[in-house]
């Protein structure tokens, strides 16, 4: 018996032209429009409810990026996780020129004891 991708999975959109909302900065012009466009990313933060497409847009830029996408919970996450996210995203800049986007999920959610002092 063949597995049957979700619902969710199915109807999520795949790309720019596909997402919708956030039209002041995902149109033609628009600042993270033109940072995905030129390959200038830089570091995000995407804050909102549940369900409105934190995590599909991330998905949607690492692919456009052609960059490897690795989503964390701050929740189950700690310093080793982040660490070995980071080392991994420096072996895979070196050997296959790849950039690495680093998604945390609720990254309000870590706590003092899993920082670094």
């Amino acid at each position: 018996m063949q597995a049957v991708e979700p619902l969710a999975d199915s109807l999520r959109p795949n790309s720019l032209t596909e997402f919708v909302g956030q039209t002041h900065l995902l149109e033609e012009g628009k600042p993270l429009f033109e940072a995905i466009r030129s390959g200038q990313l830089h570091s995000l933060i995407l804050w909102g409810p549940p369900g409105i497409g934190k995590t599909t847009l991330a998905r949607i830029i690492a692919k456009h990026a052609d960059a490897q996408f690795i989503a964390l919970s701050a929740v189950l996450a700690g310093v080793k996780d982040i660490r070995a996210v980071v080392e991994e995203a420096k072996n895979n800049r070196l050997q296959f020129k790849q950039s690495t986007i680093l998604f945390v999920d609720e990254v309000h959610r870590f706590n003092k004891s899993k920082l670094p002092r």
